[in-house]
């Protein structure tokens, strides 16, 4: 258990327990929904904020170009709604003119807030100069983020404000995070959110607290207002709080940490503000949350993408559901969303669990799999 924030022997971390404000924005808590590739749709950020505990959720990656162009896949992870708010649009690539028309777009098309990927680690983007390629040449992208807060103030009239995600380096001999996060502040970036982590390490190795807390403290020297959010290796409220009160920043974002648990934003809240968390939804919770995501993908989308995504997220999901292998498979497998919902309903009924097959059960499966599979590929290349 927690210790209870109002209780402990030592000073509490300045973040913990308190909501975070982004420039002109006031967030509800300071646990935010991160930007990831794949994952964060309009249906997830709408399930993480239904479960509560959300200052501020993420969209995926967008491309400028993308978004300039009109482009269908772009449009699409930029969507959001009414009940999709605070929203942040994160926005990747290398050049400032491009950069600063996207972020125009995204205060036309409902953005609260304008972010600038400077860690993404993957190859598509860095080399094209985007994500954490950004921290290799600090002069220049520090000029790059004067022109996109400049565009973005003009287009919101101060409403939006610009905030950077950045990782520590691109590797340990070019370790420029706090001295870069304290130049972006001068220019009017709000906030930042630091990876602790280089490129080089991608995901593999320890989150580094001490390399958050460094650009904790070269911000806090440079405006103590902006806030820094840190981030990494999030998976429970103890480690969240555990981010607090190490590095001292001012909230958290969690990214990985959410697919299996998109309730994790609620639960460590609640661990800043009372000390402990609510328990864990139950099952049938846990099922109902898929369902709900699987219908909003319908309905926000169409069935094909909801089923494209239902197959890949049921592994994270099963992750909190304890022994369910039949029925991640019988999800993998299935031919159509009627299909989902009745692996959810045998698994609710008790079925569906970790048991060995039978040669006949197994036999059944392995021809059903191949008809499902035979009538897919029949349907993807009909004319």
């Amino acid at each position: 258990m927690i210790s209870p924030v109002a209780t402990s022997t030592t000073a509490p971390a300045p973040g913990l327990a308190t909501p975070i404000a982004i420039g002109p924005v006031q967030l509800a808590t300071n646990m935010l929904l991160a930007p990831v590739a794949n994952y964060c749709d309009l249906a997830f950020r709408i399930v993480c904020r239904e479960l509560g505990g959300v200052g501020l959720a993420c969209t995926d990656l967008l491309s400028p170009q993308g978004l300039l162009r009109g482009t269908a896949t772009s449009l699409d992870l930029a969507r959001t709604n009414d009940e999709d708010k605070p929203v942040g649009m994160q926005l990747y690539g290398g050049d400032a003119d491009i950069l600063a028309a996207g972020g125009e777009w995204a205060v036309r098309h409902g953005a609260t807030v304008v972010d600038i990927n400077m860690g993404c680690p993957v190859d598509k983007v860095t080399k094209k100069d985007g994500g954490s390629k950004l921290l290799c040449d600090p002069q220049r992208t520090v000029e790059m983020v004067r022109a996109i807060v400049r565009a973005v103030d003009r287009a919101s009239s101060g409403r939006v404000p610009v905030t950077a995600k950045l990782r520590l380096g691109w590797d340990d001999s070019c370790l420029v995070a706090p001295d870069l996060a304290a130049r972006l502040v001068r220019e009017g970036i709000c906030a930042i959110t630091v990876h602790g982590r280089t490129t080089e390490m991608r995901f593999k190795g320890d989150v580094r607290h001490e390399g958050i807390r460094d650009v904790v403290e070269a911000v806090r020297a440079e405006d103590p207002s902006v806030p820094v959010i840190g981030n990494g290796d999030v998976t429970t409220p103890e480690l969240a709080i555990a981010m607090l009160e190490s590095t001292g920043c001012a909230g958290v974002m969690i990214g990985r940490g959410s697919f299996s648990r998109p309730w994790i934003f609620r639960r460590c809240w609640e661990a800043q503000v009372h000390g402990t968390p609510s328990p864990e939804p139950d099952e049938a919770e846990k099922v109902a949350i898929i369902r709900r995501y699987f219908e909003l993908m319908r309905g926000f989308r169409d069935d094909k993408y909801a089923m494209d995504h239902i197959r890949r997220r049921i592994t994270w999901f099963g992750k909190a559901l304890g022994p369910c292998k039949p029925m991640k498979e019988r999800v993998r497998t299935a031919g159509g969303p009627d299909d989902v919902h009745r692996a959810l309903d045998e698994f609710e009924a008790g079925g569906l669990r970790f048991r060995v097959q039978s040669e006949g059960e197994h036999a059944a499966l392995a021809e059903r799999e191949a008809r499902l599979h035979s009538e897919r590929t029949m349907r993807a290349t009909a004319v």
